[in-house]
Protein backbone atom coordinates (compact mmCIF):
# COMPACT_ATOMS: atom_id res chain seq x y z
CA UNK A 1 0.00 0.00 0.00
CA UNK A 2 1.46 3.35 -1.01
CA UNK A 3 1.77 6.54 1.08
CA UNK A 4 -0.35 9.10 0.74
CA UNK A 5 1.05 11.89 -1.52
CA UNK A 6 1.50 15.95 0.02
CA UNK A 7 0.61 16.72 -3.25
CA UNK A 8 -3.35 16.79 -4.13
CA UNK A 9 -4.00 14.64 -7.16
CA UNK A 10 -6.32 16.26 -10.47
CA UNK A 11 -9.37 13.84 -9.27
CA UNK A 12 -9.11 15.08 -5.45
CA UNK A 13 -8.79 18.89 -5.90
CA UNK A 14 -12.27 20.36 -5.22
CA UNK A 15 -14.70 21.27 -7.94
CA UNK A 16 -15.02 24.68 -7.32
CA UNK A 17 -11.37 26.41 -7.50
CA UNK A 18 -10.94 29.56 -6.87
CA UNK A 19 -11.47 32.22 -10.47
CA UNK A 20 -8.67 34.34 -12.03
CA UNK A 21 -8.08 37.73 -10.42
CA UNK A 22 -10.37 39.85 -12.42
CA UNK A 23 -8.47 42.53 -15.06
CA UNK A 24 -9.04 46.87 -14.20
CA UNK A 25 -11.91 47.67 -14.10
CA UNK A 26 -13.12 49.47 -17.16
CA UNK A 27 -12.78 53.23 -17.44
CA UNK A 28 -16.59 53.36 -18.38
CA UNK A 29 -17.95 51.84 -15.57
CA UNK A 30 -15.55 53.11 -13.11
CA UNK A 31 -17.16 56.87 -14.57
CA UNK A 32 -20.49 55.65 -13.99
CA UNK A 33 -20.35 54.69 -10.28
CA UNK A 34 -18.57 57.58 -9.07
CA UNK A 35 -21.39 60.18 -11.43
CA UNK A 36 -24.15 57.85 -9.10
CA UNK A 37 -22.08 58.52 -6.20
CA UNK A 38 -21.90 62.35 -6.72
CA UNK A 39 -25.14 62.40 -8.38
CA UNK A 40 -26.39 65.70 -5.82
CA UNK A 41 -23.31 67.41 -6.14
CA UNK A 42 -23.14 66.99 -10.01
CA UNK A 43 -26.54 68.40 -9.84
CA UNK A 44 -25.65 71.79 -7.44
CA UNK A 45 -22.02 72.18 -9.64
CA UNK A 46 -24.77 72.08 -12.84
CA UNK A 47 -27.03 74.52 -11.49
CA UNK A 48 -24.37 76.92 -10.63
CA UNK A 49 -22.52 77.01 -14.34
CA UNK A 50 -25.94 77.28 -16.09
CA UNK A 51 -26.74 80.66 -13.62
CA UNK A 52 -23.59 81.45 -14.79
CA UNK A 53 -23.13 80.89 -18.14
CA UNK A 54 -27.02 82.51 -18.37
CA UNK A 55 -26.35 85.54 -15.87
CA UNK A 56 -22.94 86.47 -16.33
CA UNK A 57 -21.04 84.76 -19.25
CA UNK A 58 -23.60 85.29 -21.88
CA UNK A 59 -24.47 88.72 -21.58
CA UNK A 60 -20.62 89.39 -21.18
CA UNK A 61 -20.81 87.37 -24.81
CA UNK A 62 -23.92 89.18 -26.19
CA UNK A 63 -22.35 92.82 -24.94
CA UNK A 64 -18.62 92.15 -27.24
CA UNK A 65 -21.08 91.72 -30.47
CA UNK A 66 -22.95 94.66 -29.18
CA UNK A 67 -19.74 96.86 -28.98
CA UNK A 68 -19.86 96.61 -32.64
CA UNK A 69 -23.30 96.16 -33.96
CA UNK A 70 -26.60 99.05 -34.30
CA UNK A 71 -29.63 98.14 -33.94
CA UNK A 72 -32.00 100.48 -35.96
CA UNK A 73 -36.32 99.31 -35.86
CA UNK A 74 -35.07 95.84 -35.44
CA UNK A 75 -32.41 96.00 -37.94
CA UNK A 76 -28.82 95.06 -36.81
CA UNK A 77 -25.53 96.00 -38.70
CA UNK A 78 -22.28 96.08 -37.95
CA UNK A 79 -20.72 99.01 -37.82
CA UNK A 80 -17.11 98.29 -36.78
CA UNK A 81 -15.94 100.61 -34.32
CA UNK A 82 -18.47 103.45 -35.31
CA UNK A 83 -19.58 102.84 -31.78
CA UNK A 84 -16.26 103.31 -30.20
CA UNK A 85 -16.01 106.54 -32.05
CA UNK A 86 -19.45 107.67 -30.90
CA UNK A 87 -18.21 107.29 -27.12
CA UNK A 88 -14.97 109.02 -27.59
CA UNK A 89 -16.97 112.07 -28.77
CA UNK A 90 -18.54 112.55 -26.59
CA UNK A 91 -17.86 115.46 -24.15
CA UNK A 92 -19.59 113.50 -21.02
CA UNK A 93 -17.53 110.22 -21.68
CA UNK A 94 -13.92 112.07 -20.46
CA UNK A 95 -16.12 114.02 -17.24
CA UNK A 96 -17.39 110.40 -16.59
CA UNK A 97 -14.16 109.10 -16.26
CA UNK A 98 -12.95 112.05 -14.41
CA UNK A 99 -15.42 111.55 -11.96
CA UNK A 100 -14.97 107.80 -11.48
CA UNK A 101 -11.51 108.07 -10.74
CA UNK A 102 -12.36 110.80 -8.47
CA UNK A 103 -14.61 108.41 -6.49
CA UNK A 104 -12.31 105.77 -6.66
CA UNK A 105 -9.49 107.72 -5.26
CA UNK A 106 -11.78 109.23 -2.31
CA UNK A 107 -13.10 105.62 -1.45
CA UNK A 108 -9.90 104.59 -1.16
CA UNK A 109 -9.14 107.25 1.67
CA UNK A 110 -12.13 106.56 3.43
CA UNK A 111 -13.47 103.27 2.32
CA UNK A 112 -10.22 101.43 2.56
CA UNK A 113 -8.67 103.00 5.69
CA UNK A 114 -12.12 103.33 8.00
CA UNK A 115 -12.91 99.62 8.21
CA UNK A 116 -9.66 98.99 8.97
CA UNK A 117 -9.25 101.62 11.67
CA UNK A 118 -12.54 99.86 13.06
CA UNK A 119 -11.12 96.68 12.83
CA UNK A 120 -8.14 97.70 14.93
CA UNK A 121 -10.31 99.24 17.61
CA UNK A 122 -13.27 96.54 18.02
CA UNK A 123 -9.85 94.21 17.99
CA UNK A 124 -8.34 95.98 21.36
CA UNK A 125 -11.66 95.66 22.73
CA UNK A 126 -12.02 93.02 25.89
CA UNK A 127 -15.52 93.32 26.01
CA UNK A 128 -18.62 93.99 24.02
CA UNK A 129 -17.16 92.38 20.56
CA UNK A 130 -19.93 90.63 19.19
CA UNK A 131 -22.26 93.77 19.71
CA UNK A 132 -20.08 96.09 17.81
CA UNK A 133 -19.39 93.65 15.59
CA UNK A 134 -23.34 93.50 14.71
CA UNK A 135 -23.63 97.29 15.11
CA UNK A 136 -20.79 97.52 12.42
CA UNK A 137 -22.39 94.72 9.92
CA UNK A 138 -25.69 96.63 10.19
CA UNK A 139 -25.46 99.14 7.63
CA UNK A 140 -25.02 95.98 5.20
CA UNK A 141 -28.37 94.12 5.62
CA UNK A 142 -30.37 97.40 5.30
CA UNK A 143 -31.57 97.76 1.46
CA UNK A 144 -29.39 99.77 -0.85
CA UNK A 145 -32.13 102.02 -2.04
CA UNK A 146 -33.11 102.24 1.89
CA UNK A 147 -29.94 103.02 2.97
CA UNK A 148 -29.24 105.80 0.45
CA UNK A 149 -32.24 107.52 1.01
CA UNK A 150 -32.12 107.70 4.14
CA UNK A 151 -28.59 109.73 3.74
CA UNK A 152 -30.50 112.07 1.42
CA UNK A 153 -32.89 112.97 4.41
CA UNK A 154 -29.78 114.13 6.47
CA UNK A 155 -27.85 115.59 2.98
CA UNK A 156 -31.11 117.36 2.50
CA UNK A 157 -30.40 121.54 2.54
CA UNK A 158 -33.77 122.35 4.44
CA UNK A 159 -34.76 119.80 6.79
CA UNK A 160 -31.70 117.37 6.76
CA UNK A 161 -30.58 116.56 10.13
CA UNK A 162 -26.56 117.55 8.76
CA UNK A 163 -26.91 121.01 8.48
CA UNK A 164 -29.34 121.36 11.90
CA UNK A 165 -26.17 120.04 13.39
CA UNK A 166 -24.00 122.57 11.53
CA UNK A 167 -26.24 125.03 12.81
CA UNK A 168 -26.13 124.17 16.41
CA UNK A 169 -22.79 124.27 16.81
CA UNK A 170 -22.74 128.00 14.86
CA UNK A 171 -21.28 126.60 11.28
CA UNK A 172 -22.46 127.80 8.01
CA UNK A 173 -25.09 125.29 6.54
CA UNK A 174 -24.15 123.43 3.07
CA UNK A 175 -25.59 122.40 0.19
CA UNK A 176 -24.38 118.90 0.24
CA UNK A 177 -25.98 117.52 -3.09
CA UNK A 178 -26.41 120.79 -4.76
CA UNK A 179 -22.62 121.97 -4.40
CA UNK A 180 -20.91 120.62 -7.32
CA UNK A 181 -17.43 120.80 -5.05
CA UNK A 182 -19.48 118.71 -2.30
CA UNK A 183 -22.02 116.25 -3.92
CA UNK A 184 -19.12 113.77 -4.81
CA UNK A 185 -17.58 113.80 -1.31
CA UNK A 186 -21.19 113.12 0.02
CA UNK A 187 -21.75 109.93 -2.61
CA UNK A 188 -18.07 108.70 -0.95
CA UNK A 189 -19.25 108.99 2.57
CA UNK A 190 -22.84 107.57 1.96
CA UNK A 191 -21.15 104.75 -0.14
CA UNK A 192 -18.36 104.30 2.52
CA UNK A 193 -21.22 103.48 5.57
CA UNK A 194 -23.32 101.30 3.49
CA UNK A 195 -20.39 99.26 2.60
CA UNK A 196 -17.63 99.62 5.30
CA UNK A 197 -19.15 96.93 7.80
CA UNK A 198 -18.03 93.37 5.32
CA UNK A 199 -14.80 94.86 4.97
CA UNK A 200 -14.98 95.16 8.47
CA UNK A 201 -15.30 91.92 9.58
CA UNK A 202 -12.93 90.47 7.13
CA UNK A 203 -10.05 92.61 8.13
CA UNK A 204 -11.39 91.68 11.95
CA UNK A 205 -10.82 87.90 11.02
CA UNK A 206 -7.64 88.69 9.83
CA UNK A 207 -5.96 90.80 12.51
CA UNK A 208 -7.75 87.59 15.32
CA UNK A 209 -5.04 85.47 13.45
CA UNK A 210 -2.34 86.92 14.23
CA UNK A 211 -0.04 85.28 16.93
CA UNK A 212 0.17 87.16 20.31
CA UNK A 213 3.95 86.54 20.52
CA UNK A 214 5.01 88.66 17.69
CA UNK A 215 3.06 91.63 19.55
CA UNK A 216 4.63 90.41 22.67
CA UNK A 217 7.89 90.69 21.04
CA UNK A 218 7.71 94.24 19.57
CA UNK A 219 6.68 95.33 22.95
CA UNK A 220 9.79 93.94 24.28
CA UNK A 221 11.85 95.93 21.45
CA UNK A 222 10.11 99.09 22.85
CA UNK A 223 7.81 99.20 19.98
CA UNK A 224 5.07 101.73 20.49
CA UNK A 225 1.11 101.32 19.74
CA UNK A 226 1.90 102.69 15.57
CA UNK A 227 4.96 100.64 15.19
CA UNK A 228 3.25 97.72 16.19
CA UNK A 229 0.97 98.31 13.39
CA UNK A 230 3.35 99.39 11.23
CA UNK A 231 5.64 96.44 11.57
CA UNK A 232 3.58 93.42 12.67
CA UNK A 233 0.00 93.93 12.14
CA UNK A 234 0.28 95.53 8.48
CA UNK A 235 2.85 92.76 7.01
CA UNK A 236 0.56 89.68 8.55
CA UNK A 237 -2.39 91.03 6.69
CA UNK A 238 -0.46 92.05 3.36
CA UNK A 239 -2.23 89.61 1.51
CA UNK A 240 -5.66 90.52 2.80
CA UNK A 241 -5.06 94.43 2.24
CA UNK A 242 -4.04 93.83 -1.11
CA UNK A 243 -7.23 91.62 -2.20
CA UNK A 244 -9.54 93.80 -0.31
CA UNK A 245 -7.66 96.70 -2.00
CA UNK A 246 -8.52 95.23 -5.91
CA UNK A 247 -12.20 94.36 -5.05
CA UNK A 248 -12.58 97.99 -3.53
CA UNK A 249 -11.08 99.18 -7.03
CA UNK A 250 -13.40 97.36 -8.98
CA UNK A 251 -16.50 97.72 -7.16
CA UNK A 252 -15.90 101.43 -6.80
CA UNK A 253 -15.14 101.52 -10.21
CA UNK A 254 -19.00 100.51 -11.26
CA UNK A 255 -20.79 102.75 -9.06
CA UNK A 256 -24.06 103.73 -9.84
CA UNK A 257 -26.76 103.72 -7.15
CA UNK A 258 -25.32 105.70 -4.81
CA UNK A 259 -24.83 108.62 -7.42
CA UNK A 260 -28.36 107.82 -9.58
CA UNK A 261 -30.72 107.89 -5.93
CA UNK A 262 -28.60 110.98 -4.52
CA UNK A 263 -28.09 113.56 -7.07
CA UNK A 264 -30.13 111.93 -10.28
CA UNK A 265 -27.35 110.14 -11.47
CA UNK A 266 -25.56 113.26 -13.17
CA UNK A 267 -24.94 115.91 -10.19
CA UNK A 268 -24.79 119.55 -10.50
CA UNK A 269 -23.37 120.12 -13.58
CA UNK A 270 -22.16 116.87 -14.49
CA UNK A 271 -19.97 116.16 -10.63
CA UNK A 272 -21.21 112.90 -9.95
CA UNK A 273 -21.44 111.22 -13.85
CA UNK A 274 -19.85 108.49 -13.76
CA UNK A 275 -19.11 105.56 -16.61
CA UNK A 276 -21.98 103.23 -15.22
CA UNK A 277 -24.52 106.04 -14.99
CA UNK A 278 -23.11 107.05 -18.55
CA UNK A 279 -24.12 103.26 -19.96
CA UNK A 280 -27.24 103.48 -18.36
CA UNK A 281 -27.95 107.03 -20.30
CA UNK A 282 -26.62 106.06 -23.66
CA UNK A 283 -28.80 102.52 -23.36
CA UNK A 284 -32.11 103.12 -21.64
CA UNK A 285 -31.86 107.41 -22.10
CA UNK A 286 -31.07 107.39 -25.83
CA UNK A 287 -31.90 103.83 -27.30
CA UNK A 288 -28.15 103.53 -28.34
CA UNK A 289 -27.67 100.00 -27.30
CA UNK A 290 -24.09 100.30 -29.32
CA UNK A 291 -22.70 103.22 -27.79
CA UNK A 292 -23.53 101.60 -24.42
CA UNK A 293 -21.90 97.92 -25.06
CA UNK A 294 -18.95 99.89 -26.61
CA UNK A 295 -18.53 101.79 -23.55
CA UNK A 296 -19.41 98.92 -20.89
CA UNK A 297 -16.54 96.66 -23.25
CA UNK A 298 -13.63 99.46 -22.30
CA UNK A 299 -14.58 99.10 -18.39
CA UNK A 300 -14.37 95.97 -18.82
CA UNK A 301 -10.87 95.63 -20.90
CA UNK A 302 -9.43 98.18 -17.94
CA UNK A 303 -10.54 96.11 -15.03
CA UNK A 304 -9.60 92.89 -16.43
CA UNK A 305 -6.49 94.13 -17.34
CA UNK A 306 -5.91 95.73 -13.65
CA UNK A 307 -6.65 92.66 -12.66
CA UNK A 308 -4.07 90.64 -14.81
CA UNK A 309 -1.22 92.99 -13.47
CA UNK A 310 -2.45 92.70 -9.54
CA UNK A 311 -1.50 89.10 -10.32
CA UNK A 312 1.04 89.16 -11.88
CA UNK A 313 2.71 91.15 -9.29
CA UNK A 314 1.32 89.44 -6.31
CA UNK A 315 2.64 86.06 -8.08
CA UNK A 316 6.56 88.35 -8.31
CA UNK A 317 6.34 89.13 -4.68
CA UNK A 318 5.81 85.85 -3.49
CA UNK A 319 8.57 84.42 -5.58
Amino acid sequence: MSAPSLTPSKAGRPRHSQPPPAGPPSPGGSFGRSLKRNLTAHGFLIGAVLCFAFFSWYPMVREFFLAFQKTDQGEVSWVGLDNLRTVFNDPAFWQAWRNTLLFTVLALVFGFAVPFVVALVINELRHGKGYLRLLVYLPVMLPPVAAVLLFKYLYDPGYGLLNELFGSVGLPEQQWLQDPDLSMLSVVIASTWMNMGGAALIYLAALQGIPGELYEAAELDGAGLLRKIWHVTIPQTRLILSLMLLMQIIATMQVFVEPFLLTGGAGPEGSTTTVVYLIYQYAFNFNDYGAAAALGLLLLVLLAGFSAAYVKLSRAEDE
